[in-house]
Parts: C-alpha cells; sequence; structure tokens
C-alpha cells in the first residue's frame, strides 16, 4: 500500500471537487476524482414551465452560461418543434464564441499558467522595456506589502517550474493583460447577450436582440482587437512554453489520460442543432487511434456505481435519467455520475474537439502572427503528437484563434433587418436534446415535457465526462486516470496533480 494524497479542495477551477490518489515510488498508482457537492438543478427544474431551463441551467456554472443557455434553447427548440431564422443561429454562435474566448484565456492564465511559473524570478529581470519593468515593480511591491496573491501557486515551483525571468515577466505581464482582454470579450458578447454572465438573448425558436449595422460594427471593433492579442500573445506563448521549458513534461506523457475523445460538435454552419454540420467536428476517437468515428447520441449512458444516487439511476441514457440520491451508498464517493460513449471512459474538451475534428480532416487551419497558415497537426508535430497536460494548453490556445477567425467570417453573413427568431408556443407533452460544446468539453441537456411543464431534465456537462469516478465496471474516469503515472517525487508539494487536473479546466 502506497502513501495516500489528498487535495481538498482543487483550487482554480469552477466548483468544488477533491482528488485523492495512491503514491508508490513518487508514481501515482491510482487515482479518486471526487465532486463534492450536490448542485440539484436538475430537481429545481421539476413542475416548471419549459422556458425557464434557459435562464436556471445557466447558473450551472459562471464561466460558460452562454453554452449552457444554448444547449438548453437547443432542447427547448427540438422539444417544441421550433426552427431558427439564419441571424438567430448566427448569433447565438457569436455570443457562445465570445464566451469560448473569454473561457479559454482564462483556463490559461489565470487559472493554470501559475502552476508552471517561478513568480519570483519576475525580481531577477535585468531588461529595459518598460511594460515588463512596471510588472517587475508591481509584483516586488506586493511582495513587499506580503500581499501576493492570487499570484503565487498553493505549492512550491518544483524541477518542471519555468524560472527564466524574461520569459516569467512577460508571461505575468500577459496574465495582467489577460485580465483587460476578458473583460473586453465580455463586453463584446454583450451587445449580442445584454449581459454578462448570464445574458439573456436566446429563446426557443432564436434570439431576442435584432441584428443592426451599429451592433455588427461594435462587435467587429471588439473582435478585431482580441483576435490579434490571442493571435501574437496567448497562442505564442503557449506554444513557446510547450516546445521549451514545458516539453519534459509533455514528453514524459504527464495526463497522458484515456486515449478515448468524445465531441458532440460546436457552432451551427446550416441548421440549428444539427451535430453533424458544425465548425467544431461531432465525433468520437477510440483507443488513442487518430481515426474519425461518427458521433452517435443514443450510445450515452451514464453510470452510478461510485456515485451518491440510488442503483436505479444507472446504465441509463440521459433522456431516461434520474437523480435520486443516496448520500450514504457504501463505496460511492462522487456526486458526479460516470458518463460512458459506446462503454467507453472518454475525454472531453478542447483537445478531444480538436482530435475530432483533425481526424475527420476538417481543420480549416488558422493564420499566425507570421502570416503563416497552419493547421494544429502542423502546428503541434514539434511538441510531440500524444495527449498530456500540456497538449490539453496547445489545443485551447489554437481552439481560440480558429473560433476567433470564424466568428470574423460569421459577423459578415448577418442580415440586418431580417428574422431573428420565430416564436412558437409551449407544446403539452415532448422530449427534446440540446448537444453543444461548452468550453470545457460536450455539453448535453435532455427535456421530457408533461402538461406543459418540465417532467424531467438531466444536464451531462464537460467535467461529468472528464471528473466522473470509476463506472459500473471499475473503469477510471479521464481526470482519474490521466493521474496514473503522474510523477510526485514529494508527497508535501504534489504540484503535478493539480497541473494534471487543471488541464482539463474542470
Amino acid at each position: 500500500m502506497g502513501e495516500r494524497i489528498t487535495v481538498d479542495p482543487v483550487t482554480r477551477i469552477e466548483g468544488h471537487l477533491a482528488i485523492e490518489v495512491e503514491v508508490e515510488n513518487g508514481v501515482v498508482k491510482d487515482a479518486w476524482s471526487k465532486g463534492t457537492l450536490f448542485r440539484g438543478i436538475e430537481l429545481i427544474l421539476q413542475g416548471r414551465d419549459p422556458r425557464d431551463a434557459a435562464i436556471i441551467t445557466q447558473r450551472i456554472c459562471g464561466v460558460c452560461p452562454a453554452e449552457h443557455m444554448l444547449a438548453s434553447v437547443q432542447n427547448l427548440d427540438s422539444a417544441f418543434g421550433a426552427e431558427v431564422p439564419n441571424n438567430g443561429r448566427i448569433i447565438r454562435n457569436l455570443v457562445a464564441g465570445a464566451n469560448f474566448v473569454q473561457s479559454a484565456i482564462l483556463h490559461f492564465y489565470h487559472l493554470a499558467a501559475l502552476d508552471y511559473l517561478d513568480i519570483m524570478a519576475v525580481a531577477n529581470y535585468a531588461g529595459n522595456d518598460e511594460y515588463l519593468l512596471e510588472v517587475k515593480r508591481k509584483i516586488v511591491g506586493l511582495v513587499q506589502a506580503g500581499d501576493t496573491a492570487p499570484l503565487t501557486p498553493r505549492y512550491e515551483p518544483d524541477e518542471f517550474c519555468v524560472s527564466d525571468p524574461n520569459i516569467v515577466t512577460a508571461a505575468v505581464g500577459h496574465y495582467l493583460q489577460g485580465l483587460e482582454t476578458r473583460k473586453r470579450t465580455q463586453e463584446m458578447l454583450a451587445i449580442f447577450g445584454g449581459k454578462m454572465p448570464h445574458h439573456a438573448t436566446y429563446v426557443p425558436g432564436g434570439v431576442t436582440v435584432q441584428v443592426t449595422a451599429d451592433r455588427i460594427s461594435r462587435f467587429k471593433g471588439y473582435l478585431d482587437e482580441i483576435t490579434e492579442w490571442v493571435r501574437r500573445i496567448y497562442l505564442n506563448d503557449v506554444l513557446t512554453l510547450g516546445t521549451g521549458p514545458l516539453k519534459p513534461l509533455h514528453d514524459l506523457k504527464v495526463g497522458f489520460g484515456t486515449g478515448n475523445f468524445i465531441s458532440y460538435g460546436m457552432f451551427d454552419l446550416g441548421e440549428s442543432g444539427d451535430y453533424n454540420n458544425r465548425y467544431l467536428r461531432s465525433g468520437h476517437i477510440a483507443g488513442g487511434e487518430l481515426k474519425h468515428i461518427p458521433f452517435d447520441p443514443e450510445k450515452i449512458r451514464e453510470n452510478v456505481k461510485y456515485s451518491k444516487y440510488t442503483d436505479e439511476c444507472t446504465d441509463r441514457h440521459p433522456s431516461e435519467g434520474k437523480t435520486i440520491l443516496d448520500i450514504n451508498k457504501e463505496g460511492a464517493y462522487s456526486f458526479i455520475k460516470a458518463p460512458r460513449y459506446d462503454g467507453r471512459s472518454s475525454e472531453a474538451g478542447a483537445l478531444a474537439r480538436m482530435l475530432v475534428t483533425t481526424a475527420e480532416g476538417k481543420d480549416p487551419g488558422v493564420t499566425l502572427a507570421d502570416g503563416s497558415k497552419k493547421t494544429l497537426a502542423q502546428i503541434i508535430t514539434p511538441i510531440g503528437v500524444h495527449p498530456s497536460a500540456v497538449a490539453r494548453h496547445a489545443a485551447r490556445a489554437y481552439e481560440c484563434l480558429l473560433v476567433c477567425e470564424g466568428m470574423q467570417q460569421w459577423l459578415l453573413e448577418l442580415k440586418p433587418g431580417e428574422l431573428v427568431c420565430n416564436d412558437i408556443a409551449v407544446p403539452k407533452s415532448g422530449k427534446g436534446a440540446g448537444l453543444v460544446e461548452a468550453h470545457r468539453g460536450a455539453l448535453g441537456h435532455w427535456i421530457e415535457i408533461e402538461d406543459g411543464k418540465i417532467k424531467n431534465y438531466q444536464c451531462v456537462p464537460g467535467t461529468i465526462w472528464n471528473a466522473n469516478p470509476r463506472d459500473d465496471n471499475e473503469v477510471r474516469g479521464p481526470i482519474e486516470e490521466a493521474l496514473v503515472g503522474t510523477p510526485v517525487p514529494d508527497p508535501h508539494n504534489p504540484i503535478n496533480l493539480v497541473r494534471v487536473v487543471r488541464s482539463f479546466d474542470p
């Protein structure tokens, strides 16, 4: 029996998560991912007007509420039989796209990057760049005041932490710029979304905001600025770190995972809700083989052997799912269910989307700062083509620029003065499904309506795909599997554990 290490809570994430691992000879031999909070959104929705769902389910996540609302309204579209006009579809894409970009910048700079930087190296910066000197003065001032939070991570720097003063000072400067850029993405989203977080634009059948030349112009002004920052700063930072200081961490395959990936696809290009015609593609990858398998939503099941729900809830498709608590269930260690696709424990998120899109041959490529056009496969080759914590960050940065460039095109397709919504009454009965992607992974909502009210509502967000416990067949969830093999040379400084966990953006 090895030594047990518990990280509770895992900080710099959205929600409540604990990680427990067993370490032998400095390496993780087993792992348990524990969702420690029951939210009960699905039970709150029972008996309500179906239109309430899109407002309430946004509150599942303060980081990706736009995507939850999109899944919910597409769920309602299908249950109501509503057709969405092109303007409505495009505005939905633009609002969700702005949220995608905000979430990517947040995840890298403000949640995860601090695990890879020795922030105190800023004090040794000896260059003459005035902006970086101002960053140095700011950080040194915080140290002298004894107030370095939130920049100092919970754990001590290790052999993989970047300590070069020039690289670290530039990265911290970009951390600060990222705060302003994220603010700009929220302002951009609000042009069509009204406000953020928890916008109010999406409704069954389309959106509530009209397309005007002024809104298009203002959105483009923000988008041009943000796209260039992502191109010049964000993607460059990730690739510089991934091909340089952090490549040894990637070469060790720290955070490898299951080798199985799931994507519902994101950003409709034709009929709203058609997961076979999306900018980011839907599909499945099995066993680490880069071969595209078409997505079939009927192959989704949820297991609860190690989740705090009654056995009646297990091995169900979400459309028939049940949420019946059993908080004292023997052996159960998480409030997260264990979704499986075609029986496989499958990773969701940007790496999954980019691998699926690449495998299908649908990656359009992005324009880099030097003007060259490259696909993910071309960009990631110097890093090494295999999953890892580092590869997840590379995929997110690349995807962020891909989404920015997609929004540039969609914005041109808007038609001022044309229809944005087809209003439709709430049906007496019906079933629906909304399958989209949040930045952190595949996101599904399912509804059953009876007597004009919600009879059953089920959600399977991206973190449920990644942070789930063992299933009925004792197979670990993706984060659990990714932790196995992770080096932990010092049990009192298990920084590699949070690097792996946070690479999934749980």
